[in-house]
């Protein structure tokens, strides 16, 4: 069996016949279903627990401001009860690029504290 080509096509259609691109557009759209929504799936949990023993000061840094641009609302930030990080956090929540981020924060315990972010 051989194939059709451009000009087999060309002969057999009559040159009167117009392809309606709105007819297979719709008709397109209908099959997929575009019509729905497709329903967003919510990626970033209401709360998250951060533990930053074991992280240097850039790193407890980097991932403090990723959870806030992240769309999190709450997070639980375990910053131990010695060492530079729990004081450094508290600068950083009060007077940081990190501060517009925060609604609140308040120690839970000696070395963690609870954290409200903006939407």
């Amino acid at each position: 069996m051989r194939q059709l080509n451009d000009k087999d096509i060309a002969e057999m259609i009559d040159d009167d016949v117009v392809i309606d691109n709105a007819a297979v557009r719709s008709s397109v759209r209908h099959e997929l279903q575009l019509s729905k929504k497709i329903p967003v799936a919510k990626t970033v949990p209401e709360h998250i627990t951060i533990d930053l023993h074991q992280h240097t000061e850039q790193e407890a840094w980097d991932i403090i401001m990723g959870v806030a641009q992240s769309g999190a609302r709450r997070a639980t930030i375990i910053t131990g009860a010695s060492g530079i990080l729990k004081i450094k956090f508290q600068q950083w929540a009060r007077d940081s690029l990190l501060s517009p981020y925060i609604v609140s924060f308040t120690p839970i315990n000696n070395g963690s504290f609870s954290v409200k972010f903006k939407k």
